[in-house]
């Protein structure tokens, strides 16, 4: 079968015992995911990163009144204030991003603007 033979192949009839679409999601509340959070980000060349050292300040591009980013699995999923409990960082969520649609075609960049109906 080519390429596009299996492209155009229809899917099997379902018998409807398969879990609807957004089924029983309890079955993933054991997956493991990886939570970072990102506080800011820098370019710099390859020289420079090699020449830090101990006592290197490495600027970012985040003030520091802003809110950080909380990646899951590497996407951002919300935004927080960076607390301290005990000895500890901790994250303090003060937003959350609304899901988005699959379909959309996700490739990490922001969606381009709409064009303008008017114009």
């Amino acid at each position: 079968m080519s390429p596009e033979e299996l492209e155009r192949a229809p899917l099997p009839a379902s018998d409807g015992s398969a879990a609807p679409a957004g089924g029983d999601l309890a079955r993933l509340f054991d997956v493991t995911v990886e939570l970072s959070v990102e506080v800011g980000r820098t370019r710099m060349t390859l020289g420079q990163a090699l020449s830090l050292g101990p006592g290197s300040v490495v600027a970012l591009n985040r003030s520091a009144r802003e809110p950080v980013d909380l990646l899951v699995n590497g996407k951002q999923v919300a935004r927080g204030e960076v607390v301290v409990i005990d000895d500890d960082f901790g994250l303090r969520i003060t937003e959350v991003n609304e899901l988005e649609d699959e379909s959309d075609g996700d490739d990490g960049e922001a969606p381009a603007p709409a064009a303008d109906a008017a114009a």
